[in-house]
């Protein structure tokens, strides 16, 4: 079987732009959830998000246009747009732009998201709704199908390799990630961009997953305090948007050109609860399943994972269950294995959730670092598991195994190695 490595980065976050900058300031402990700004969102139950800040890209922040043209944007709906963004990153990073016809056909696109265009189609129903049907732009359709992420990055940098969307609720960006990882493994391309981004954090889905009583409600007066992990005062999860895509490359492939190696994808697994539309099964069976098939598909130890990111979400059931799978997974070594939650500090980012922590998984193997669990005060529950609450910990990182799980019992994870 063919070895696959990570080459590239790139990242969109409520913690800014660009792969360093968030890096640092999710180290440092450093929040990116704040009140609502793209809305006003006074009639919400939940009034706080984690959103992409806007501002000129020297600071890090966001200005669209210094990326995309005004016309590129009419065809683009917001999470097209930051794929696009974080995908410039990562092509950069991997100094990888293909001009010959074999490279271009070896060279695909796997981007997931949960949502797609979901501000965009509400935007455009109300205007239906009020008669102005008529008036719709000849590019809502396909500025907001989940794979015209893929299709648009594709087309910018003429990848005519495996072109591929995935849609599998919030364990899309390991999906995306570890399927793409496979089609390099089975030959069928040499690299693919792949990640995911949403941009849900719109009027629709702040008031849809308000309704169903997921979202925190009890942090208003400090957003940065609201994604709380583990901790006894959770009331929810906060909702993020953003983007992450890795340039992944057949291993042979990357060191023959001289490519800089972050990590290699060491394994891989997926399974389905088949038991609720929302809720984990009992004991999250399902996700233990997911990790076990990971290790075992990369012939990984259990007690060599060092580090774990958690899918961690802060709601008050699924947070414990998981710990509870880790801890059946890793047994007598639980004491070596931190294991943390980064959406503390990002919120949830739904469909690109796991692409984001993808990469901060990477960085962890990379750095010798275990990222924070910010807002772990008082834990709902004690474990030998080390879930590195306030400050960032310093030690060897041989493996690192990411989680995510999605709604329809739909887990997914991945583990990445030093090269």
């Amino acid at each position: 079987m063919r070895r696959v490595v990570v080459t590239g980065m790139g990242i969109v976050s409520p913690l800014g732009i660009g792969v360093e900058h968030v890096w640092r300031r999710l180290i440092e402990g450093e929040s990116g959830i704040a009140k609502i700004r793209g809305f006003d969102p006074k009639d919400m139950a939940c009034k706080i998000a984690g959103e992409v800040p806007s501002g000129p890209k020297a600071e890090h922040k966001l200005d669209v246009s210094e990326w995309i043209s005004l016309k590129d944007q009419k065809k683009m709906a917001r999470f097209i747009q930051l794929a696009l963004v974080a995908a410039a990153e990562a092509v950069e990073d991997a100094g990888w732009l293909p001009e010959s016809e074999a490279d271009r056909r070896a060279t695909g696109v796997m981007i997931g998201s949960g949502f797609g265009g979901l501000g965009e189609i509400c935007d455009a129903a109300i205007q239906v709704h009020r008669g102005s049907g008529r008036r719709l732009s000849p590019f809502f359709v396909p500025s907001t199908l989940i794979n015209l992420a893929a299709a648009q990055i594709s087309i910018r940098y003429g990848l005519k390799g495996p072109n591929h969307a995935v849609m599998t609720a919030c364990a899309t960006g390991v999906h995306a990630i570890g399927d793409a990882a496979r089609l390099i493994q089975w030959g069928d391309a040499d690299v693919m961009l792949a990640g995911a981004a949403e941009a849900a954090v719109c009027e629709l889905g702040i008031a849809a997953f308000s309704a169903s009583r997921a979202l925190s409600t009890g942090f208003d007066h400090a957003p940065e305090t609201a994604s709380r992990p583990w901790d006894q005062d959770r009331d929810g999860f906060v909702m993020g948007e953003g983007s992450a895509v890795l340039v992944l490359e057949e291993y042979e492939h990357a060191r023959k050109r001289g490519a800089n190696i972050h990590a290699e994808v060491a394994g891989y697994g997926l399974s389905g609860d088949a038991s609720h539309i929302t809720a984990p099964s009992d004991g999250h069976e399902g996700a233990l399943r997911a990790m076990r098939a990971t290790l075992r598909s990369g012939k990984i130890a259990v007690d060599d994972v060092q580090y774990v990111n958690a899918h961690g979400t802060s709601t008050p059931l699924g947070d414990d269950l998981e710990l509870e799978a880790v801890e059946r997974l890793v047994g007598d070594a639980a004491p070596n294995v931190a294991m943390s939650s980064t959406k503390s500090a990002v919120g949830h980012l739904l469909g690109a959730a796991g692409a984001v922590e993808a990469v901060f998984s990477i960085l962890a193997v990379r750095d010798g670092v275990a990222p924070p669990t910010l807002n772990l005060d008082r834990p709902s529950r004690g474990s030998r598991i080390d879930r590195v609450p306030a400050a960032a910990q310093r030690r060897k990182i041989r493996h690192a195994l990411s989680n995510s799980f999605g709604f329809g019992g739909t887990n997914a994870a991945i583990a990445f190695r030093p090269v």
